[in-house]
């Protein structure tokens, strides 16, 4: 099998990731490191169809969305990162077409409680209520801020369960840490 960036002679097989048929959508925007930051995100992913009939994905949505899945901090994210963004994307955009009721492609408050749910989610009405003054638009969330608001909540429950060791829905944080948390989302 031939090895990153070193090709191979007829004959042998590719590498497993470039039969992958994500690849393409990945590779068409990758620099020669083999990353994509957050523009090369967002031109990917409208090149690709995902967001369907919405809009396409601002640059903001894209940042967080590389945030959620940057392991080493470098700003950028590698094929396997964007294959675990697109099933989540996909995921987001089918809950988001479920409790879309109304098919207005916009959600309203208690279709978004009612899909934060579905993730699992428990948040009291006072945090759904900053949630909608957070992404609404005249008490409607679009599909791309419906993303955001889920990359952040999944960002933020994932920090929080790490140092929630006792698994009692508390957790300290130092200053620091907690600015360093929220900032990265």
């Amino acid at each position: 099998m031939a090895y990153p960036g070193y090709g191979a002679p007829a004959g042998y097989p590719q590498m497993p990731q470039m039969q992958d048929p994500l690849y393409q959508y990945f590779a068409a925007v990758a620099g020669q490191d083999g990353q994509i930051s957050a523009d090369e995100l967002q031109r990917c992913l409208t090149q690709s169809g995902v967001a369907g009939s919405y809009k396409p994905f601002s640059m903001e949505t894209c940042r967080l969305m590389i945030n959620m899945l940057d392991r080493d901090y470098s700003g950028s994210m590698g094929f396997n990162e964007f294959k675990e963004l697109w099933q989540a994307i996909n995921g987001w955009k089918t809950t988001f077409m479920n409790y879309d009721r109304d098919r207005s492609g916009t959600m309203e408050g208690h279709e978004l409680q009612q899909a934060i749910t579905s993730f699992g989610y428990n948040l009291s009405p006072q945090a759904l209520g900053i949630i909608m003054k957070r992404y609404s638009i005249n008490g409607r969330i679009a599909f791309d801020d419906f993303v955001s608001c889920c990359v952040k909540l999944r960002g933020l429950s994932d920090q929080f369960q790490r140092r929630d060791t006792t698994r009692t829905g508390k957790a300290m944080f130092q200053y620091d840490d907690f600015i360093q948390v929220s900032m990265s989302m």
